[in-house]
């Protein structure tokens, strides 16, 4: 069996689609449930939505926007950038037509996953977005678990933001989500990266890593610039490594075949050992970079 190196690697601008500057469908991506679009709109500019089999969350990656669908109109008050903390959040059911509208214009990510039930249209505030802080020392990373499994109720689609310091490793120790068992579900997952500039602008990079078992190779170790993707079908992934001075934040967006809607993972055996470490260590002291106006997440200061 060939190692699979096929597109899994998607620099900017390399994958876009009509309206879109970012498309992955599971069609483009070769699998079966899970899909990110990011869209930028124009101050005063509009874009419908049919969301078809998918059920869509509408992320903020900087900008705010309105949301009508069904009757309702969602008003998201976004933020400044995805470093800024967690944002507000709207759910789209699968078989709906919604609208789209940003006053002032911004980037935004639609998050998808092919569902089997209808739920309704909702909003998502940004002060119950959970923050956790997870890892320690330069393994230390922020996880803003807006719509994942045990804080948002979807059909399938699981979502959160990893904030990573530059100079820590996230996604580590590596680990896996492609096969279902009591403690492993089956996942498709798919990393949208945006890197911090340097103090006079200069292009960040990070690092991000896949690989497989011996039964199902994959093989792809990426330089990951400002807006790339990578797309994990199964293996083993992690580490995304932070340059030094660069900030790195990803979108996970992760959806599968089974019926349990769970992130249940298992660590490399090579490299599980290090979480025992994390108890001698402290967290990063720079995080959690930032939190919601009002809210006070895990001992961050009140802005």
């Amino acid at each position: 069996m060939s190692t699979v190196t096929r597109s899994l690697h998607l620099p900017a601008g390399t994958a876009a689609g009509g309206p879109y500057v970012l498309e992955v469908t599971p069609e483009s991506a070769g699998w079966g449930h899970t899909g990110l679009r990011v869209l930028e709109l124009p101050a005063g500019g509009g874009h419908p939505v049919d969301t078809g089999p998918d059920e869509v969350v509408v992320v903020p990656l900087a900008g705010g926007l309105t949301v009508e669908c069904e009757g309702e109109v969602l008003t998201l008050t976004g933020r400044s950038g995805v470093l800024a903390g967690p944002t507000d959040f709207a759910y789209l059911p699968m078989d709906a037509t919604a609208e789209l509208h940003s006053r002032d214009g911004g980037r935004f990510a639609l998050c998808s996953a092919r569902a089997r039930r209808r739920l309704p249209v909702r909003y998502g505030p940004a002060a119950d977005v959970p923050v956790e802080l997870r890892g320690a020392g330069r393994c230390s990373r922020q996880v803003n678990n807006f719509a994942t499994a045990d804080v948002f109720e979807a059909d399938s689609l699981i979502a959160c933001e990893v904030i990573t310091p530059g100079g820590n490793w996230s996604s580590y120790p590596p680990h896996k989500h492609d096969e279902t068992s009591a403690v492993e579900t089956e996942l498709e997952e798919i990393y949208y990266f945006e890197v911090a500039p340097g103090p006079q602008g200069q292009p960040g990079l990070a690092y991000h890593r896949v690989y497989g078992t011996p039964e199902r190779p994959i093989d792809v170790l990426a330089e990951v610039r400002d807006r790339d993707v990578v797309l994990v079908p199964h293996g083993w992934h992690g580490p995304s490594v932070a340059a030094p001075g660069h900030d790195l934040y990803y979108l996970n967006v992760m959806a599968g075949p089974g019926p349990d809607r769970a992130w249940r993972i298992v660590d490399d055996p090579a490299h599980a050992w290090l979480r025992d470490t994390w108890a001698a260590e402290d967290v990063d002291p720079r995080l959690p970079l930032r939190s919601p106006a009002g809210t006070n997440q895990n001992g961050a200061p009140r802005p």
